[in-house]
């Protein structure tokens, strides 16, 4: 699908109904822009919390670390710990 949306003043530009619904984008959702080559791919953003949840229980897969370390970890990284 190919859609051309004109950029405002600011910058703006008005992300189509149909691609909101799609990536189930809601109003003061985030969005995140990955740039590859000379193109820019928008992506709903992920849930941390679900990330590291599926990382987790992936079957068949031995994992050294749980969802309580990675935690841990994160919030010591960002000093939200002592």
């Amino acid at each position: 699908m190919i859609i051309k949306r004109e950029i405002g003043g600011k910058g703006q530009v008005v992300i189509p109904k149909d691609i909101r619904d799609f990536l189930n984008l809601r109003l003061r959702g985030n969005i995140v822009f990955e740039i590859r080559d000379n193109e820019v791919l928008l992506k709903s953003e992920d849930d941390p919390e679900k990330i590291i949840d599926d990382y987790c229980n992936v079957p068949g897969k031995k994992k050294n670390t749980s969802i309580e370390k990675i935690k841990k970890i994160i919030l010591e990284k960002y000093n939200e710990i002592p």
